[in-house]
């Protein structure tokens, strides 16, 4: 399994900016984005199951969006960020192979991961 994120960088609050992760090497599995902020924990962001179910962490619900391009053997997992927010600025990690939950300790039970990919909002 392989897992490549992109499309990080720079944005001011308010604006947006969409991650990616190419994923190869696996059939089918629920996916993940996680995030890290300097001194703080991994936290869940968001979740997509198999048949596109979706689940959010609270703080990002109705400005994030997870969604998942599939074929065959390769999927592309996007995180759509809008209205984003200083409190946004992160590592952003894809993930895939754990359970349909973005609760605090959900990233232990992930089996693979990218490498990450920086986020930051700032003016």
């Amino acid at each position: 399994v392989h897992l490549v994120e992109s499309g990080g960088g720079l944005a001011q609050p308010g604006e947006s900016l969409r991650l990616s992760c190419a994923a190869s090497g696996f059939s089918s599995a629920v996916m993940a984005w996680f995030r890290q902020a300097p001194g703080k924990e991994r936290e869940g962001v968001a979740v997509i199951d198999t048949d596109g179910s979706t689940r959010y962490a609270d703080s990002v619900k109705g400005r994030f969006t997870i969604s998942k391009d599939k074929d065959n053997a390769k999927a592309t997992l996007y995180l759509q960020m809008n209205n984003m927010k200083p409190e946004d600025t992160a590592m952003y990690y894809c993930a895939a192979g754990g359970p349909f939950e973005v609760v605090r300790g959900s990233d232990k039970f992930f089996q693979h991961w990218g490498q990450g990919t920086q986020v930051t909002v700032s003016t």
